[in-house]
């Protein structure tokens, strides 16, 4: 499956490089879904929220009325994941939260699990230079994908597993590292960073893995006809 990504910041779709800088901006989400029709799911990540200083639910509500999406940003309790299922969305993206300085936060997860249950969620592996990083990709933690995955299967339905060292840089990404998560989990992943090419992308859905795609369909990189025929023939 290709899930192509729909960030937010101030009301506007914009694609940032590292997380910090703003290499575009569209006012029109309705473009974006319009664009983005072929496709079965859309991911959309609120940055506002994930990064502490507001948030765009009258536009996430928007979209989430008119596809069927995973939504992300600032879900730091119980109540904001229920807050995004009630907008309309089909999963909840957790990031940050999901995780202590010495691991998974298990008892947060235990209390989405019986919250909203796992089937609902989707938990967010972000990995810079081997490490999970978290709020906003500003803070490394000790942790490895890897190692705490089988930890965290119970509370969720699958991962969306970024390589951050790549994200928008248009540089590729390391299909290595997507390979050796698929091989120690047989829970859904969705790899994101740095897809740069429809040969990283047969790639990683051989695999077994799906793909989140943003900055490379933003720009006209990857052919968003070329990547629906593809997505198509693999639902």
């Amino acid at each position: 499956m290709i899930v192509p990504c729909i960030d937010l910041m101030g009301g506007k779709v914009v694609q940032l490089v590292q997380g910090r800088d703003k290499a575009l901006e569209v006012d029109s989400a309705d473009e974006m879904l319009q664009w983005f029709s072929p496709f079965s799911q859309i991911q959309v990540i609120d940055l506002d929220a994930a990064m502490g200083r507001g948030s765009n639910d009258t536009l996430v509500r928007h979209i989430a009325g008119k596809a069927t999406t995973r939504i992300g940003g600032g879900v730091r309790t119980l109540e904001r994941a229920r807050q995004l299922l009630d907008q309309g969305a089909y999963r909840v993206i957790v990031g940050t939260s999901a995780f202590n300085a010495d691991g998974p936060n298990e008892r947060f997860l235990r209390e989405l699990q019986d919250g909203i249950g796992a089937e609902h969620i989707v938990i967010a592996l972000d990995s810079k230079a081997g490490r999970i990083v978290v709020k906003g990709w500003k803070e490394s933690t000790n942790l490895t994908a890897a190692d705490v995955i089988a930890r965290l299967e119970p509370y969720c339905s699958g991962f969306l597993c970024t390589y951050v060292d790549k994200e928008g840089m248009m540089e590729g990404t390391d299909l290595g590292w997507f390979q050796s998560l698929r091989s120690v989990t047989d829970r859904e992943i969705t790899a994101a960073g740095g897809i740069t090419t429809m040969e990283d992308v047969r790639a990683l859905m051989g695999m077994g893995i799906h793909c989140a795609i943003g900055m490379a369909i933003y720009t006209g990189r990857l052919n968003l006809d070329e990547l629906a025929k593809l997505d198509g023939a693999r639902d």
